[in-house]
């Protein structure tokens, strides 16, 4: 678990079910144990596997204590609040928002979208003067990664500005002095990587649900705050860059020499660069690339349940003031450089992966089912995996089944009990050949290798009604002693999936039986001398009593009499 990374995995908390590694476009993912880790080289903490994680392993560096110390220590703190507030906070305002804060420390509070504005506006002069046929936008830092590991050929194409919140916190440093510190509240992880960077710009960079966390220890709802001013003035068309096309907007003008689009989601991006082959006429192509697809409302904390971007159009829409970025004048220094960094990962050769596909069962091309059940797209990718040490064989869910199924067949052949399994219908799906045996069904066994289909009723008369109890009913019956045709056994039904199948193991207790009864028979018999020799005993001894009473009597007698004279 690297906690310094912006993602990192709760590995106890992690389920082995490969949800992240099929949702990373990067595969920057490794699974050891069955656990998932992030790579922390090869992300670029977009935050999907974080927003995908059924069991919340996943999660975004909190920094929270940092926030509580820079609190503590009455550092003149300001916030930078990201557009998409409006869709973690809804119906809470702007204002609302910024009295909350400065209830808590805060000096000021201010929009990143004004840094946007001033972004656009320099955007839009650098597309007038550029000799690029493609121009990608500098504004989403999780973008902006991804091309500089995974398409480093691009990065001469992002436009060298400043992304909205680093341009904002250089305007918050110009207005209110170098020695202030800038926290941005946003849906971002990837602008974590961006504070870790420039810590001399962007202090902290924390998430909506850390200042959500935040506000409730201090007992503060914002939605019931008043409203106070914010630190610049309110934002305009910047609001925009919330969603996707939202930058487009601010942008389009009279420059006829562009044309704007729009793309979110990295795998989009990755296929639009891929398929990028030099500009088709003579007009230039601005690209802007989002990683969160639909934009910002719907970032790594974002609920899953919010519907779109309506409520940041609806909130936008009430400025009257609102007007194309490029007609906006701005002297601030917001440029920035990116350099590439490529990832370096070794190619394996055909007979590497051919080795490491034999390992999971596929030797042959119909062997690779390509069914994605792994997290990666072919069976190829996944051996490629193997092969850097970023997965495990125990993925492979087909190798798993065949795997499980050879040695489920296997103890169930050699257990020396018959053992059947049922489904549904009453039909058997699975059996041994101890099972064939005892319903007289060895030849048909030997003939097709199994008894799946024909009914148990027909294999063990009188029977049924147990499977179709415990299939319903789930749990488990007992019975023994039970007479199957010519037979003495013992059974016991189990369910396997209630309302599915059951399985059963059935002893056959015959020939213990019969030794049973013979051994009762040659108890019986010596009890019966037994028996015989007590009741000898008993009379001869029987007899001697008597006889000394007759003896003790006329001795008495004799006693008497001569007494009484």
């Amino acid at each position: 678990m690297l906690k310094t990374a912006p993602v990192y995995t709760i590995e106890n908390e992690c389920q082995d079910c490969y949800k992240c590694v099929r949702h990373c476009h990067c595969k920057a993912i490794r699974i050891d144990n069955g656990k998932a880790s992030v790579i922390a080289e090869n992300c670029v903490a977009c935050g999907e596997c974080v927003k995908v994680c059924p069991s919340h392993a996943k999660k975004i560096r909190s920094e929270l204590p940092r926030l509580r110390q820079m609190l503590d220590s009455n550092t003149r703190l300001f916030a930078s609040i990201a557009p998409s507030f409006t869709a973690y906070f809804p119906g809470t305002t702007i204002g609302q928002l910024a009295t909350a804060l400065k209830k808590i420390g805060f000096s000021g509070v201010a929009e990143t979208a004004i840094g946007a504005q001033t972004v656009s506006c320099q955007t839009a002069e650098f597309l007038k003067n550029t000799d690029l046929p493609l121009a990608i936008s500098s504004a989403c830092p999780a973008c902006v990664d991804y091309i500089r590991k995974y398409h480093p050929e691009f990065t001469a194409n992002i436009v060298p500005l400043y992304s909205p919140v680093m341009a904002h916190c250089r305007m918050i440093k110009d207005q209110m002095g170098e020695e202030c510190k800038v926290v941005f509240f946003g849906p971002c992880a990837a602008k974590k990587n961006e504070a870790d960077r420039h810590p001399e710009l962007l202090s902290l960079a924390m998430t909506f649900s850390v200042l959500e966390e935040l506000l409730d220890e201090n007992g503060i709802v914002p939605m019931a705050e008043e409203e106070s001013e914010l630190l610049m003035e309110n934002a305009s068309e910047g609001r925009f860059y919330a969603i996707e096309g939202g930058m487009n907007d601010t942008l389009r003008d009279d420059n006829r020499d562009v044309r704007y689009i729009s793309v979110s989601g990295l795998e989009n991006l990755d296929r639009m660069l891929k398929r990028y082959h030099g500009t088709a006429g003579e007009r230039k192509i601005f690209l802007e690339a989002l990683a969160c697809p639909g934009g910002c409302i719907n970032g790594p904390v974002i609920p899953g349940d919010y519907a779109g971007g309506l409520e940041v159009i609806a909130e936008t829409d009430k400025i009257s003031t609102m007007e194309p970025s490029s007609r906006r004048r701005t002297n601030e220094n917001i440029q920035g450089e990116f350099a590439a960094e490529p990832l370096v990962e070794t190619r394996s050769s055909e007979r590497e992966l051919t080795i490491a596909l034999a390992k999971v069962g596929k030797f042959t091309r119909e062997d690779e089912l390509n069914c994605g059940a792994c997290g990666y797209n072919t069976c190829k990718e996944f051996a490629a995996a193997l092969l850097q040490n970023k997965a495990e064989e125990a993925m492979c869910h087909t190798y798993l089944r065949k795997n499980f199924e050879r040695t489920s067949n296997a103890l169930i052949r050699f257990i020396p009990a018959a053992v059947v399994m049922v489904d549904e219908k009453l039909n058997i799906c699975e059996c041994n050949r101890n099972f064939a045996a005892m319903s007289n069904m060895t030849e048909v066994y030997d003939a097709l290798g199994n008894l799946n289909s024909i009914a148990i009723e027909n294999a063990l008369p009188g029977f049924s009604e147990l499977f179709s109890s415990v299939i319903s009913n789930g749990g488990e019956i007992e019975k023994f002693n039970q007479k199957l045709q010519d037979k003495i056994v013992n059974i016991s039904v189990f369910s396997i999936a209630r309302g599915k199948s059951a399985g059963a193991v059935i002893q056959d207790i015959t020939k213990n039986e019969l030794q049973r009864e013979h051994i009762a028979e040659k108890a019986r018999e010596v009890i019966r001398k037994n028996v015989l020799t007590v009741q000898q005993v008993a009379r001869l001894f029987g007899e001697h009593v008597a006889d000394t009473e007759i003896l003790l009597n006329e001795i008495a007698g004799s006693y008497e009499r001569r007494g009484g004279k």
